[in-house]
């Protein structure tokens, strides 16, 4: 096992010392190499060490200009620091070199969603589902992305298909709720209200929803 896999290794058992140091002993010894950089670039903004992480992922791209991890990676740093324009650039760029990733498309999707271009978002998003079909996240953010283009029954089945995979998605209940209200079916609503709330006590969107459905039934 080379010293990046190790540092991997590392990281996902959250021993980001450990990694680091592996990693500034790769850059020493391969420092035309862009995956050290890369790498620790991506551990400096799991430690929101951003400054640092934006050097490091730049020095990258200068190695490399055609590295399209090296611009995904500066995508999730500005995603990170709210620069939506930003990493907006830098996720079109990753997918104009190659990279055919359902979180590239994920994140791009994101980054107009956080910019209220729902319509911008949703081929994006929906491309995510497309090639990740298990991801739960993925397809509930779809939902919440085409539901605000007024497209609701396609809303409403994407909802259903996320709480056919995770039976406790409180969100996706509460969102079904507010499209039975919508549609005027105030049972229907009341009773995914409930439904969110048993799983999210706290949901306060489900417990106003539910007050406001009980005051309409009553």
């Amino acid at each position: 096992m080379d010293k990046q896999e190790k540092a991997i290794q590392y990281m996902n058992v959250k021993k980001y010392e450990e990694a680091a140091k592996l990693l500034q002993e790769q850059i020493e010894e391969q420092p035309l190499n862009p995956i050290g950089y890369i790498n620790l670039g991506n551990l400096l903004i799991m430690l929101k060490d951003y400054e640092r992480a934006e050097v490091f992922l730049n020095r990258a791209v200068e190695l490399d200009v055609e590295s399209a991890t090296a611009y995904y990676s500066l995508g999730n740093l500005y995603y990170e620091t709210a620069q939506f324009n930003q990493a907006q650039t830098y996720y079109e760029k990753a997918i104009q070199l190659g990279l055919e990733e359902a979180d590239v498309y994920f994140m791009l999707g994101m980054t107009f969603k956080q910019q209220a271009l729902e319509k911008l978002a949703a081929p994006y998003l929906l491309r995510a589902t497309e090639l990740k079909p298990g991801d739960v996240e993925m397809l509930f953010q779809y939902g919440l992305t085409i539901a605000k283009l007024h497209m609701i029954n396609e809303a409403k089945a994407v909802f259903i298909t996320v709480l056919e995979r995770e039976k406790n998605h409180s969100d996706a209940h509460y969102n079904l709720g507010v499209i039975a209200m919508y549609q005027d079916d105030l049972k229907q609503a009341q009773e995914h209200f409930k439904a969110a709330l048993e799983i999210q006590p706290e949901h306060v969107l489900a417990a106003n929803g539910k007050k406001k459905v009980e005051q309409l039934l009553s």
